[in-house]
């Protein structure tokens, strides 16, 4: 086992703990029975995303993991922001003796921290992008519109959907591309409301192409398939589809899928006199993609981190971690994330998608 999801669990762990004696000292002179109950409501919610995730086939009411899956995602967010706070009010408190009780200062401002965070994560950002290619195409221009990471289902909702059709018509693209995680963690609560009725909205003449992005694989790689042929939406895996004006579309698996085709052994099947897109969720290995000649690459799954400091980290784990960059060749974008995985929060990052106008 890798030393991270021994660390990352211990973190977890350890923060809870802080935060918890730290609430347990601001609770001061109550009474015991207020306590005992804090404390029970306290472990509870902390553990409630695991729970929603571990339940999530056991036979339960549905709102029930919802509930769970919500405020266990959101309390992540409010542990990392309380603890950085009380970090900090602590080293003031050797400056300012007079300052009592940090934990009344890091509260407020950590509800406030989470209410902007919040209001940032539903203020879609459109990156707007005009590319010009080295190599023709059979129309002078084609308008993409590219999303990824949606994760529909639990965190983002048939009500959030609905919006998000709207605004990616709005644009009115010749072309839609997904570039993965579209699906949360669990397919049940897309059967339980029309969600597939409202992909099938979606207006794009030349077509909806979507690779799989890990939480596929999370909730079940053949029921994720099985629920997007009841959309308009072409899952492509390790295959080329090429369009009547000659671009080339060329869909990875997942880097879930161990075995899954090398971009080398797929670009080879392609025509180098005419445009190369190729979707693949998981942004690694850029240089090998700019060898390669491909035109234009769509990515996502980094999310940027979501929140800072989470987002300095990510930066430093990918040679392109979010937005748009030109390479010696090849033209990339990496979403940060039409919707999140998780807590509704956005802070230091944006949710995004991508028009681009191909020329």
């Amino acid at each position: 086992m890798k030393p991270v999801f021994l660390l990352l669990p211990l973190l977890y762990l350890s923060g809870n703990g802080y935060l918890f004696w730290r609430t347990w000292q601001a609770m001061g002179a109550l009474p015991l029975w207020c306590k005992i109950s804090a404390t029970v409501l306290f472990w509870v919610v902390a553990f409630g995303l695991f729970a929603a995730i571990g339940f999530r086939d056991v036979q339960m009411p549905d709102w029930m993991l919802n509930l769970m899956f919500r405020i266990g995602s959101g309390w992540m967010v409010f542990l990392l922001y309380m603890v950085l706070l009380l970090a900090v009010f602590d080293v003031a408190r050797l400056f300012l003796p007079t300052m009592k009780n940090p934990f009344w200062y890091a509260l407020p401002l950590t509800i406030s921290l989470l209410f902007y965070g919040y209001i940032n994560y539903k203020n879609v950002r459109v990156e707007k992008l005009e590319i010009k290619l080295a190599k023709c195409f059979g129309k002078e221009t084609m308008r993409i519109v590219a999303i990824s990471d949606v994760h529909l289902g639990y965190g983002t909702g048939h009500s959030a959907l609905k919006g998000y059709v709207e605004k990616i018509n709005s644009y009115n693209p010749d072309i839609i591309f997904i570039s993965g995680d579209l699906i949360d963690n669990n397919i049940k609560p897309l059967l339980a409301a029309p969600f597939d009725k409202t992909l099938s909205d979606l207006r794009a003449p030349m077509g909806i192409y979507m690779v799989p992005g890990n939480h596929e694989y999370i909730c079940g790689i053949d029921a994720s398939a099985e629920f997007l042929k009841r959309t308009p939406i072409q899952l492509l895996r390790d295959s080329i589809v090429t369009l009547p004006n000659g671009i080339q579309i060329v869909g990875r698996d997942d880097n879930s899928n161990r075995h899954r085709k090398s971009l080398g052994e797929l670009i080879s099947n392609t025509i180098e006199a005419y445009p190369i897109i190729v979707l693949d969720h998981q942004p690694y290995q850029l240089s090998e993609t700019d060898s390669l000649k491909v035109d234009l690459q769509l990515s996502g799954h980094t999310h940027r981190g979501q929140v800072w400091p989470l987002s300095v980290l990510v930066d430093n784990m990918y040679e392109q971690s979010h937005g748009y960059r030109k390479w010696s060749y090849s033209h990339i974008w990496v979403s940060c994330g039409l919707s999140l995985w998780g807590p509704p929060f956005r802070i230091g990052t944006n949710s995004d998608f991508a028009v681009i106008d191909l020329r």
